[in-house]
């Protein structure tokens, strides 16, 4: 079971480059963030001429997040993270498919800090990590993955002093990630590759992709039995390189059925 995760930064601008992800390599489960559609705009019918059944939690504009699935349904959990009723960005959605529970996220930025996108950041981890504390005392089967925009590792980025003084690298955005692994999750892509250097993230800007200036920010969590079944994570960087390509690379982890 291969299960994925990819930012897409605005669904109608790289449906092309979508579409042609998906049919090379047929994920079972195939989770966007960025989306930047509202659910009506969203283009369920595109892929499900290859194949795949669509959820999604669309916003006007910003955010955004979908779930497909090859050839079934996925049956949704959760739309929306609980924990706050004011919080109307769409940031969350959760299904059932295949027997495992997907949660995909597309975490806060929290630029710039300190302010109130910063502490909104923070309290959104919490709420996460509340929520997915209750999925392992339930012993779900359970797969979190999305863009945490959190680089959890000096080793993440390709330099450190570059992105000091980002959210993304903050202690304060490191603790809240690493209390949500103590819980119990394993960070797939880490564990596979533990001395860092593998980057899912290279901004548009002064020619990062090119000189490989990037870091690793999109995250795939599985809970212990997951964890059990691992076989194998990876990143597809080479979409990055495409034309009109996401500033994200999709990332991926296989799982034993």
């Amino acid at each position: 079971m291969k299960i994925a995760s990819f930012n897409i930064n605005g669904i109608k601008a790289r449906l092309p480059r979508l579409l042609e992800w998906l049919e090379e390599t047929r994920p079972t489960v195939a989770c966007l963030q960025e989306i930047k559609t509202q659910d009506e705009g969203f283009p369920a019918e595109e892929f499900a001429k290859i194949g795949y059944h669509a959820i999604c939690h669309g916003q006007k504009s910003f955010n955004g997040v979908a779930i497909l699935a090859d050839g079934v349904q996925p049956v949704e959990v959760q739309r929306g993270l609980p924990g706050d009723d004011a919080d109307e960005q769409s940031r969350y959605l959760e299904a059932d498919v295949g027997g495992v529970r997907i949660c995909n996220l597309y975490l806060p930025n929290g630029n710039p800090q300190p302010g109130p996108k910063f502490d909104y950041k923070l309290a959104w981890m919490e709420r996460l990590r509340v929520r997915l504390a209750q999925h392992l005392a339930d012993e779900l089967p359970c797969v979190v993955l999305g863009d945490f925009n959190v680089i959890p590792h000096d080793s993440d980025v390709w330099a450190v002093k570059a992105m000091a003084d980002d959210a993304l690298m903050q202690p304060q955005s490191r603790d809240a990630y690493m209390r949500l692994l103590n819980q119990g999750w394993t960070d797939a892509l880490h564990t596979l590759n533990p001395r860092g250097g593998l980057w899912t993230y290279w901004d548009y800007q002064a020619g990062a992709w090119q000189r490989d200036h990037g870091f690793r920010i999109d995250h795939l969590l599985l809970s212990p039995d997951c964890a059990d079944r691992l076989v194998n994570a990876g990143v597809d960087k080479d979409h990055r390189g495409r034309e009109k390509a996401s500033d994200h690379a999709p990332v991926w982890v296989e799982l034993r059925n």
